[in-house]
This record gives structure tokens, sequence and C-alpha cells, in this order.
């Protein structure tokens, strides 16, 4: 006779029995109290040896359970400028470093300091096209709507002084750089716009203003030319159609628009 209590199947608990049931582990259920983020918190059905380790691994990489952005700073870093780690900020993706765009201003405003011949290797355009648009606006504000005729005679002026320097030279230019550089030594011309806003300038103080502005701009503008394609010796065939160039523009600073 057996001893000992048995299953409802006949089975007995002795020691000696021939089968005996497996050991389960207790389920470990989430937590309420636990955050969705902290690796020692438990989902329902997993255990702690293996599918906690899997979640925390997980969320260590940003592979699950929403821990891809959470795990990098948080999900502005998506939105920011700065992106996420290792990646370049967005204004240098789009090509717009201040600090270059002072350098350049600077030796504009500064024509007699001697100009380095590698000003240009990294051309950009972000400094034009502001001096551009706040030359317009003020011209706007001064009575004087010519953003059309702006861009046209810089397009045209650029194309122009593209296809002579590369005659005159042996080296070359491309038209990025040409734009570029008569796009910053645009800079007094902005300033003789600026002071439209204030005063009227078809008069003499105004004509003298903008004769000074043009020969600045000249200056300038030939200035790194002549130093980027070393060819000093053609320095006044270089600032001739320059000084074309920026005296439309003075004559769209004094005379166009309405008093």
């Amino acid at each position: 006779m057996w001893q000992g209590n048995s299953d409802p199947y006949g089975a007995s608990s002795s020691q000696n029995s021939y089968y005996q049931a497996p050991a389960q582990e207790p389920l470990q259920f989430y937590a309420p109290s636990a955050s969705v983020h902290d690796p020692n918190a438990f989902y329902p059905g997993s255990r702690p040896s293996l599918d906690g380790q899997m979640a925390q691994g997980n969320i260590a990489q940003g592979g699950g359970y929403g821990g891809s952005i959470h795990s990098q700073g948080g999900w502005w870093t998506a939105f920011g400028t700065g992106g996420f780690e290792g990646e370049p900020p967005l204004l240098e993706e789009l090509g717009i470093n201040f600090s270059h765009i002072s350098a350049k201003s600077m030796t504009v405003l500064n024509p007699l300091r001697r100009v380095d011949e590698r000003i240009m290797d990294d051309a950009d355009l972000a400094g034009p096209i502001i001096f551009f648009f706040c030359f317009g606006i003020f011209l706007l504000f001064s009575g004087k709507p010519n953003f059309g005729y702006i861009y046209g005679v810089g397009l045209f002026g650029s194309a122009s002084m593209y296809t002579l320097l590369n005659l005159m030279s042996d080296q070359g230019i491309d038209a990025y750089r040409v734009a570029s550089v008569l796009g910053y030594c645009l800079l007094p011309m902005v300033g003789v716009g600026a002071i439209s806003v204030m005063i009227h300038l078809d008069g003499t103080f105004g004509y003298l203003l903008s004769l000074i502005s043009i020969l600045w701009c000249t200056y300038a503008a030939s200035g790194i030319f002549v130093a980027v394609l070393r060819m000093s010796e053609q320095r006044i065939l270089v600032a001739y159609p320059c000084s074309l160039l920026y005296g439309c523009f003075a004559l769209l600073s004094v005379f166009s628009g309405t008093k």
C-alpha cells in the first residue's frame, strides 16, 4: 500500500515516484509604479533572466519600447539645429558660416589691408544673398521697390564678369566665386541704401556719397579678383567693369522710385 498523499491521477508524491512535475517560476507582471524606460521593469510574461536583459539591451540601443529618442537626449534632438551626436549643425549643412561671412565682410570694409589669395577657397553665397536682400529692403523703405532690378543687374553683372575674367586670366575662375566676390563687395552700397531711408540722395551729398561707395566697392572687388587670380598688372582692366556694375546699383539707390 502506497503511503503519502497522491494526486487525483494516482501519482504519488513520494520521493520514489517515477514522475515529478518540474518547478515553474512565477511569471513577473508589469509593475504599475515602474517606468517604461526603467531597465529593471518587467513586462507581462517575461522572465528576469532572459527577457529582462533583452528589454534592457533594446532600450540602451534605442531599438524597442520607445527608447530610440529618449535614450539620446530627448525628442527635441530630432528637430533641433544640433541634430544627433556626430552630425554637423544645420547651418553648416546649409553652407552658412558666420565666422567666414564676418571675415570676408571685414576684408571689404578694410580694403587697404592686404588680401589673402586664398580668401575665396571657401566661397559661399550666404553673405551676398543677405546683403542683396538688405539692400532691397532699404530701397523699399525709401520708396524704391526695385527687387527685380537688383537681382537682374546682379545676375547680368556676374555673368559678364565671369566671362571677362576667364578671358583675361590664365587659370580662370568659376561663376560661383565671381558671384560671391561681387556680392560681398556690395556691402558699402548697402550702407548707402540705409542712408537713403533717412534722407534723399538726389542732390550733391547723394552724388558724392554714391561716388565714394562706387570707388570703395570697385577697389575691394578688384583687389580680391587680382589676389585670387594673380593678375596684379591688370587691376585697372578688372576695376573698370566692376565700377560699371556698382554704378548701376548706385543709380538704383539715387534716382529710381518716387519721392
